[in-house]
């Protein structure tokens, strides 16, 4: 139930060949555009997104009972999901996958791209070991809330500063048995348990591989949550995503599809002016100057009166 693969750097050409055989296909995505190919990108380009941090995460949409046949949640409550790796550096999402609302999310991560050597941050939804096991052997480092009924084998307890955030931090192995099962734990690095106080009323347990370097552990941490949220609440509000013009799982999948494109293209296309800063004030003023042929970067000024010809009369309305 793949939608798209969304990144600015894939070149037109491909992208459109892409996207016909998406749509030939039969059971597969029906949107691959924007999106980096591993054998055609550039060396220098892969190094510098092994180098970034991904923020994984999902947000539900509501949908009537119309849609009960694929997207039934309980009785009387149908929705979907929209399930998402967010680029925090380059702050847009490269991928998104929609399914139904009773997916679990761990489900759709395992269907996910992994970019070796990248950072991922996520939730307790993508708690399991065995993913945990495929991204270390990828040469990820992950950084995630821990559960408070996880043990954790202690093998050395680190210092911390004082009267910082950081309230504790201690490295160990994770259970050798695996969650709901009793079968062997794939994920048996080294982990670090790190407990951080963002606000004096909150504190927060975190599990990272021991890859992660301290310094930028309770940074990620801290600020892991606010971008991905952000693009959520911009996709459902400023798109207008929380009302559907078809009730259908294609209809649903393409909506959203667009809203992420024109996310993208509004992203792409306030990058290329510095007038204005704050993306939902960008958004609002090309909703108000799209039928107006302006320049970006003068939307902010009055327009030009109309040049007169002089040898065509004028007409004086008032």
């Amino acid at each position: 139930m793949s939608i798209a693969t969304l990144s600015p750097w894939r070149k037109a050409g491909t992208a459109f060949d892409a996207f016909g055989r998406q749509c030939a296909a039969a059971g597969g995505g029906f949107l691959r555009a924007f999106f980096i190919d591993d054998q055609a990108c550039h060396r220098g380009l892969r190094r510098a997104l092994a180098d970034t941090t991904y923020l994984i995460d999902s947000t539900g949409l509501r949908l009537d009972e119309r849609s009960a046949g694929w997207a039934r949640f309980s009785t009387g409550v149908c929705g979907a999901k929209v399930h998402v790796i967010y680029d925090a550096g380059a702050d847009r999402p490269i991928y998104a996958e929609v399914s139904a609302a009773r997916v679990h999310d761990i489900t759709l991560a395992q269907q996910m791209p992994i970019e070796p050597g990248a950072t991922y941050v996520f939730d307790l939804g993508y708690y399991d070991y065995r993913w945990w096991a495929k991204l270390n052997d990828a040469g990820c480092r992950i950084v995630t809330r821990f559960k408070k009924n996880t043990p954790l084998r202690l093998l050395k307890q680190l210092r911390v500063p004082k009267h910082g955030p950081v309230l504790s931090d201690c490295i160990g192995f994770l259970p050798a048995a695996r969650q709901m099962n009793n079968s062997r734990n794939p994920f048996q690095m080294p982990s670090v348990k790190f407990a951080l106080k963002p606000t004096p009323a909150r504190s927060c347990a975190f599990c990272a591989t021991i890859s992660m370097p301290p310094p930028s552990r309770s940074p990620i941490s801290i600020s892991a949550a606010g971008p991905i949220e952000l693009f959520f609440r911009w996709v459902k509000q400023t798109s207008k995503i929380r009302h559907f013009l078809g009730t259908s799982e294609n209809a649903v999948r393409i909506q959203i599809a667009v809203a992420l494109i024109g996310f993208l293209l509004l992203r792409l296309t306030q990058a290329i002016q510095k007038t204005i800063d704050s993306p939902l004030a960008f958004a609002r003023l090309i909703r108000v100057n799209l039928m107006h042929r302006r320049r970006i970067d003068r939307l902010l000024r009055p327009e030009d009166p109309p040049q007169s010809n002089g040898e065509q009369m004028t007409l004086q309305w008032t």
